[in-house]
């Protein structure tokens, strides 16, 4: 019976440290952007969303029963709706709070370039090589646009959110090395391997580095545009 809370146990931890310091720290007191914080977050789940639920429908993912509950909408357990704010909340607030408390946390221009461009090349070859496996040819196809767009019009943004991305990366290994089935018996989501790369770490593939950075920059750069257009306004 725990197994069935799972996934909502995950959900619920990775939001609680960030929300609750959210609201009691008063220095950060990140609290004050939660309006721009749930409108970024939830303009771009919207579409991902979407995407989610046409995958789960054509069998490219999926979920075991056995780890969340009942409840499902367009055949999505309510814990993967919950996902999407929970896990992008938490995120967010790690890569503000690491540009308050160290600001010089950032790449040079040069470094932010170069890794720019190794990872267009390495994305593109693989692209090129797996194009018409559904997870592998959308995920990286946002990439490469989400990419050579915040070059041309937001290198600066890259050059803090990289060094953050890799902090971030420290907790997405934990977490959705859990949901792929680490440390349990089965996964809590599934995936068709005929519909990815089929390369895993650990238990997670691929691809889901540059899904979770095609998620949280964009709703980043959605943030960040909302708030700097308060401080005009």
């Amino acid at each position: 019976m725990v197994n069935n809370y799972l996934y909502l146990i995950l959900n619920i931890g990775s939001l609680s440290i960030p929300l609750l310091y959210s609201i009691f720290e008063k220095e950060f007191h990140f609290i004050k952007h939660f309006k721009y914080a749930l409108l970024s977050i939830l303009t771009v789940a919207i579409p991902f969303l979407i995407w989610d639920a046409l995958f789960t429908s054509a069998g490219v993912w999926g979920f075991n029963s056995d780890y969340h509950v009942s409840l499902l909408i367009l055949n999505m357990p309510i814990e993967e709706w919950m996902f999407f704010f929970c896990i992008p909340y938490a995120c967010l607030f790690t890569h503000e709070v690491l540009k308050y408390y160290l600001p010089n946390f950032k790449l040079s221009k040069q470094a932010t370039l170069w890794i720019s461009l190794i990872l267009l090349t390495l994305i593109a070859v693989l692209l090129i090589m797996n194009f018409g496996k559904w997870y592998t040819t959308v995920n990286f196809s946002f990439f490469l646009v989400l990419l050579i767009y915040s070059l041309k019009y937001y290198k600066k943004e890259l050059a803090v959110y990289f060094p953050s991305f890799l902090v971030i990366l420290v907790p997405f290994f934990i977490v959705n090395g859990i949901l792929t089935g680490s440390f349990i018996e089965e996964p809590v989501v599934w995936y068709n391997n005929n519909e990815n790369l089929s390369f895993r770490l650990f238990t997670i593939p691929f691809e889901d580095i540059f899904y979770a950075f095609n998620l949280l920059f964009s709703i980043q750069l959605v943030f960040n545009y909302l708030k700097n257009r308060s401080y005009v306004e």
